[in-house]
């Protein structure tokens, strides 16, 4: 059993490792730096998912119950995973070992998993729904997702366990709430 659960921290830090390397060519460059800096403040307390469920409902009357639905689902998938599903993993973020290049909330909470991969996952998946902008939004996930690696405030494999809950938790509440 020890075995098999040191060959999955190393599976899972050698992962970590390949795509930090990755981010690394891009990391101080000052164009890369701005576009994800930028994303994963808009990622903060979901910011860019409410400013698109509140334009969307001001922009047309029908559009109200799919973004207090989800509104709802933001607020629920905060509580659980910021609240529950963190304090079950004691994951410490990565070292950063030069000074940021801009201005940076740093969270206290454990770095499994990514809660902004999980509500950027989870909006995607819900303002997609009977949406022809569907890809638009996957993008947008995926920038503020990948913003935390680039960062350094989550491991890779923190963002993929967020991605991974917050489209499970999209697909539920797709089941639970469907759009009229």
């Amino acid at each position: 059993m020890t075995e098999t659960r040191n060959a999955l921290w190393t599976t899972i830090d050698t992962y970590d490792a390949k795509v930090d390397g990755w981010f690394d060519t891009m990391r101080g460059n000052p164009t890369f730096d701005r576009i994800f800096y930028g994303a994963s403040e808009l990622g903060d307390h979901s910011m860019l998912w409410h400013l698109i469920a509140t334009g969307q409902a001001a922009f047309r009357h029908r559009n109200e119950p799919a973004s207090i639905r989800l509104i709802v689902a933001l607020a629920v998938e905060s509580g659980l995973v910021n609240g529950v599903v963190k304090s079950m993993f004691k994951r410490s973020r990565p070292i950063v070992d030069a000074p940021r290049p801009l201005r940076l909330r740093i969270p206290r909470t454990s770095s499994f998993p990514s809660g902004h991969a999980s509500s950027a996952s989870m909006a995607a998946v819900l303002l997609a729904d009977r949406s022809r902008f569907g890809p638009v939004y996957a993008a947008a996930a995926g920038l503020v997702a990948a913003s935390r690696i680039h960062v350094k405030i989550h491991h890779a494999s923190d963002v993929t366990g967020g991605l991974i809950v917050g489209s499970a938790l999209g697909a539920l509440v797709k089941r639970l709430r469907p759009l009229r």
